[in-house]
């Protein structure tokens, strides 16, 4: 029997065991396949019943890094799906440490280094970002549950207008949140809306064309209709097909007449205002109530990592707060984060963030940015110069959607191809670009934010495509195309 209490002369050599295989990762992620053309069945070869006897720390290890091929290299330079960043140096050894150190960020007194980093890096994002200093905000798991955080504080903003406190009573009785959007709302705001009880039916989004942009006029026209009641409205900065933007300034105009709480989603959006190349695009963010963005995103830091950005402070102890007699005060000037959002047991997630910022500062994450920004400005370019590529939309920041369009392929096939095209992407390994609908048309949305890619790893998206399409063309035969 392998009981860990026998085993605690071996942390060291866990350790070191884990060090080399990570240092055996690194060495080749800039060249290695993606996606191991094996990795499904890698991955089966685990499901197998629960050990009665373990095999030990050591032969455990040795087993879990003989299946790393299960694994998809997400944290190099050519995997392009999801909006998806790697670790920077600095974040990845500090995100060592926060697993070695298990420290318990939930409490000031669990933990006053994870307390104080979170503090700080909460106030750093701000200034990264732009956003008013008096501001609250809390690092949570990605944006899912920042959108649920910010609109945990709309809720609460919404029954304080009913004269209720929805946390204590509930929202029975209360009529529906009406919810004011565009086309452009991403499916973990909708989710975080259903788990807030308050309806994915509730929200109305206006847009007219199957793109997904914003009717702004439309949605003053339903605010209008309203007759003062409160509303929430969420603005997109940063749309995932293409990386378009609602007009947030706008949003903020209508939400300061009619008095509605203007929550905005900038996943990986919101970094656009770390540059003037493209601050532009996010005007009018700082006059939100709330935002959020992703850390495992443009920050480049691991998984998993998000920030909720709330202009009342004090409604995230609102919404979140929780007492008991063993976890002190909620309103203690010391920060407790198990108090400002979903989580009481909480990742220390700070220690990450707080060391990529500490190490890359203001300049460097702009210069990533901005590196990111011109690089898919390459990628663009080299789309329009092939003849069976066709760009679907503008690039205005990190997103370049496109699809396969041999001249051979009749329009009616087109989906079928770029759906097939997909998979052998997927399958071949050396890029990773996943597949979507735009404008109702199948399409590759690659999305450059990962700090390690270069002009090659972009170049390599457009070869791949090409040579895979035409390889399928040629099987196919024109006439099935």
């Amino acid at each position: 029997m392998a009981d860990p209490i026998d085993e605690r002369a071996l942390v060291t050599d866990a350790l070191r065991s884990a060090l080399r295989a990570a240092e055996g990762y690194l060495a080749d992620i800039d060249g290695a396949t993606v996606r191991a053309r094996d990795a499904d069945a890698v991955a089966e070869r685990f499901s197998v019943p629960l050990p009665d006897h373990g095999f030990g720390t050591l032969a455990a290890l040795e087993q879990l890094v003989a299946g790393s091929d299960g694994i998809v290299r997400a944290s190099g330079p050519r995997f392009f799906g999801f909006v998806q960043g790697g670790g920077t140096p600095a974040a990845l050894a500090a995100d060592v440490l926060a697993s070695v150190w298990d420290q318990n960020a939930g409490l000031w007194a669990g933990s006053p280094l994870a307390s104080r980093l979170e503090a700080v890096s909460i106030e750093w994002l701000k200034d990264l970002f732009g956003l008013p200093k008096d501001w609250g905000g809390v690092l949570t798991t990605g944006a899912t549950m920042a959108n649920f955080v910010g609109l945990a504080a709309a809720r609460r903003w919404w029954g304080e207008r009913h004269g209720v406190n929805v946390e204590e009573a509930g929202l029975a009785g209360l009529p529906p949140v009406p919810i004011l959007t565009g086309g452009y709302i991403h499916v973990s705001a909708v989710k975080a809306v259903a788990m807030l009880g308050l309806g994915r039916a509730n929200i109305r989004r206006f847009t007219p064309d199957a793109v997904g942009r914003l009717d702004a006029d439309a949605l003053e026209d339903a605010l209008r209709a309203l007759g003062g009641a409160p509303a929430i409205i969420i603005g997109n900065a940063g749309e995932v097909n293409a990386g378009d933007f609602d007009p947030i300034a706008r949003l903020a105009d209508l939400a300061e007449r009619h008095g509605a709480w203007l929550h905005v989603d900038g996943a990986f959006g919101l970094f656009a205002r770390l540059t003037p190349r493209a601050s532009a695009l996010a005007e009018g963010v700082e006059r939100a109530h709330s935002v959020i963005a992703d850390g495992h995103k443009w920050l480049n830091v691991p998984y998993d990592s998000g920030f909720a950005f709330v202009r009342d402070a004090w409604r995230l102890e609102g919404s979140f707060g929780a007492t008991a007699p063993y976890l002190g005060d909620p309103d203690e000037a010391r920060p407790d984060f198990a108090h400002r959002g979903p989580e009481m047991s909480r990742r220390a997630r700070g220690i990450a963030v707080w060391t990529t910022l500490a190490a890359y500062g203001r300049d460097g994450h702009r210069a990533m940015v901005e590196r990111h920004l011109a690089l898919a400005q390459r990628l663009a370019r080299r789309i329009d110069a092939a003849p069976e590529l066709e760009r679907l939309a503008d690039a205005p920041l990190n997103i370049v959607c496109f699809r396969y369009r041999p001249a051979s392929a009749h329009p009616d096939g087109l989906d079928a191809l770029n759906e097939r095209l997909g998979r052998a992407v997927l399958a071949d390994g050396r890029v990773f670009v996943g597949t979507t609908r735009y404008g109702g048309r199948v399409a590759f949305r690659p999305a450059i934010v990962n700090w390690r890619t270069t002009e090659h790893d972009v170049d390599l998206i457009v070869e791949v495509v090409r040579e895979l399409g035409a390889r399928l063309v040629e099987v196919a035969g024109t006439s099935s195309v």
